[in-house]
């Protein structure tokens, strides 16, 4: 692939709700630029950015992928992100990386919440915006209806540019509000014609619309405009370039991706009115090791600093780092610092990335995007920069796993595969975490949600060849006592030669700490010193199984009072067994009760779901502690709740809401379980020893 100048890049990411058809969006820009020959599908699962099995299996894009290609003189880099709510992570890679975003909404199901969503995350990175209403040749299409929940819910930047021309109630063509020019789709290409008549009543509002947005660019055109004077044309695109740049107009178009009309129109408007990397301003990090702020010039010839946004786990070629040069030139056969990790990198051979095609070039210039294989320590987020001009920029903010579900192997033995494949989908996921939970001994796995996790396990089948299921994960239960009893222990053995002898009075009682507090009274010698260490041994070692559930016992005190020894058949292991002897009598007569773990849960929701809420939590055994109204319509709900009932509330807070609550929980203390709830985990735990 050619270099092409800074100022003729365009780094565009496609953005919406799923299924609003993004992939055979970018797959028609890729044909209508002579990429492709022919014109893959989804349904066929033959599309270039629809490329991984899964994707193919599942027809739904899963992760973020480039389609580069030339459109009169421009390089358009198209990043085709996900619309599922589970792959949010590649969608924040793609966006942190984009100049400019478009929006593509359903001509048929209008704006949804991941219209919002992505709205929201355009608007929060301060990119300029495009909407594509899309899927216009379908039967009940309504562009109007769609722009009025636009204008709704967007506000007055919603500025449609086309006004749709129907014939027969078919999308045949379109007016150009801008220009005032009807053009009609001959095939693939498009021909003008004269207005339809008829259609002034559509195009002078939406003509109006336009005319204002220009007015309120300068207090020149304002002028003009309240004496009646026309704009020109060049004024009129000049004031909407700079409008849709600063983000105070965001242009609408309509189309179809499927029949590839309006698509080519989209591709000019992206080249005519988005930035390039240079417009963006200048790029700004952080000295390593400081706070102190470096800003350098998008321009090839300033130090190199580019940032990793995304790595690809391969089976084959092994880790492809995807990145976005910044400043600078990143050249084959060089050497680059990491300074998040504080490394240098050899950088071998660079490709452009087409779907999973690899294009081989020797270098990417600033503004530009590529990717690089084998690098040993650099991971998403990280920055690339020259060793001599050190820069760290801004990382990538992926929210945090929702949902946490406990993976078990399918197979005896396979633990060691599972354990390599899964930290190889973490490099790659950035939004899926992996830990051992020593107590429960489960492998635990946290994603965004409960698609996500069944596509881990997808993955780690087909491309590892290894199988696990996905089950609930244990409760870390606990367990205590509430009253204080004095116990014996005695541990008398005689087989002739030497007996085994420990004696132990022990007082237990509630304590103050998680530990267990170990106190000891002897008069007399009644237990010499040296075996009290093997008594509080004992008391610990018999700590990890309460006599309930056998799960972990805490908030014990333990004094030993009294007790006796033989002088010649006493040791050290009778006292350790004399010991826990006095525990399990004690515990059984202290009223143990179990505890279970309680989260701090912060949920945040639009108003109108407060109620569904609050009851669900309810339901839950949660305790409502507080509610904060939160900007733009918003509620958080601060509670407490079991932690055995949250388990998988990422998917039940996303249907309640439809997709636009979110929330945090994390761990908060023990408390003790309600007498319905300790005895089924007690009946649990008996039924397992059986």
């Amino acid at each position: 692939m050619k270099q092409y100048p800074i100022s003729k890049i365009r780094n565009v990411c496609l953005m919406s709700h799923g299924g609003a058809g993004k992939t055979t969006l970018a797959e028609a820009i890729l044909y209508n630029t002579g990429v492709l020959d022919r014109f893959g599908k989804v349904t066929d699962g033959n599309t270039t950015t629809d490329y991984d099995p899964e994707e193919i299996k599942r027809k739904i894009s899963i992760c973020t992928a480039m389609a580069p290609c030339d459109w009169k003189g421009y390089k358009l880099n198209i990043i085709d992100t996900p619309g599922y709510f589970d792959f949010v992570g590649e969608v924040m890679q793609g966006v942190r990386v984009a100049d400019g975003a478009v929006i593509v909404v359903s001509g048929k199901s209008g704006v949804a919440v991941g219209t919002e969503k992505a709205y929201q995350y355009a608007q929060d990175r301060k990119i300029p915006k495009i909407v594509f209403i899309n899927k216009m040749d379908e039967d009940n299409a309504n562009f109007y209806a769609v722009l009025d929940q636009l204008r709704e819910k967007f506000g007055k930047a919603i500025a449609p540019f086309q006004v749709p021309i129907k014939e027969r109630e078919h999308f045949i063509g379109f007016v150009n509000v801008v220009d005032m020019k009807a053009r009609k789709f001959d095939g693939q290409k498009v021909v003008d014609i004269p207005i339809p008549e008829g259609m002034e009543d559509k195009v002078e509002p939406v003509r109006q619309m336009i005319l204002e947005s220009v007015a309120e660019s300068s207090e020149e055109l304002m002028e003009k405009y309240f004496a009646d004077e026309e704009f020109t044309v060049e004024e009129i695109h000049h004031a909407l370039r700079v409008g849709v740049e600063e983000g105070n107009i965001v242009p609408v178009l309509c189309g179809s991706a499927l029949t590839n009309t309006g698509v080519q129109v989209l591709m000019d408007a992206i080249a005519e009115y988005f930035p390039c990397p240079e417009e963006m301003g200048n790029v700004v990090g952080t000295k390593p090791g400081s706070e102190d702020i470096i800003e350098r010039k998008p321009d090839e010839k300033e130090p190199l600093a580019a940032l990793v946004f995304k790595t690809i786990a391969d089976p084959y070629v092994g880790k492809i780092s995807m990145f976005k040069v910044f400043s600078g030139t990143l050249t084959s056969d060089s050497t680059v610092y990491n300074p998040t990790t504080d490394t240098t990198e050899k950088i071998g051979h660079i490709y452009v990335l087409r779907g999973k095609k690899q294009i081989e070039v020797d270098k990417i210039t600033a503004g530009d995007i590529g990717a690089v294989t084998k690098l040993v320590n650099t991971n998403t987020g990280d920055t690339l920069c020259d060793p001599a001009n050190p820069i760290i920029l801004e990382g990538i903010k992926f929210p945090e796993p929702a949902i946490s579900l406990a993976a078990i192997p399918k197979a005896k033995g396979d633990e060691e595969k599972i354990s390599t494949g899964l930290h190889r989908l973490v490099e790659e996921d950035p939004t899926l975490r992996v830990e051992m939970n020593h107590e429960t001994h489960q492998l635990l796995l946290s994603g965004i949600g409960e698609q996500h996790l069944d596509i881990v396990m997808s993955k780690l089948k087909s491309k590892f060849g290894v199988e696990i299921e996905l089950v609930e994960p244990k409760v870390p239960y606990r367990e205590t006592i509430k009253k204080k009893v004095k116990v014996e222990g005695k541990h008398k053995k005689q087989s002739g030669g030497h007996g085994q002898y420990g004696h132990v009075w022990i007082e237990f009682e509630p304590g103050e700490t998680e530990d267990l507090e170990f106190n000891e009274k002897i008069f007399g010698g009644a237990v010499p010193k040296n075996y009290i260490p093997a008594v509080e041994k004992g008391l610990r070692e018999s700590m990890q199984h309460g006599v309930l559930a056998g799960y972990p016992v805490v908030n014990l005190k333990a004094t030993l009072v009294d007790g006796s020894y033989h002088p010649v058949d006493s040791s050290e292991m009778a006292f350790k067994v004399a010991a826990s002897l006095a525990y399990k009598k004690g515990l059984e007569q202290a009223s143990p009760v179990l505890l279970e773990p309680v989260a701090h849960l912060e949920v945040v929701v639009p108003d109108e779901y407060m109620g569904d809420i609050i009851g669900d939590l309810n339901k839950r055994r949660g305790r409502i502690l507080g509610m904060n109204p939160q900007p733009g319509g918003l509620q958080q709900v601060v509670a407490e709740v079991p932690m055995a009932e949250i388990f998988k509330y990422a998917t039940d807070l996303r249907s309640m809401t439809q997709g636009r609550g979110s929330f945090t929980a994390k761990f908060e203390r023990y408390e003790e379980a309600p007498a319905n709830v300790s005895q089924k985990v007690i009946e649990e735990a008996k039924n397992k020893e059986e």
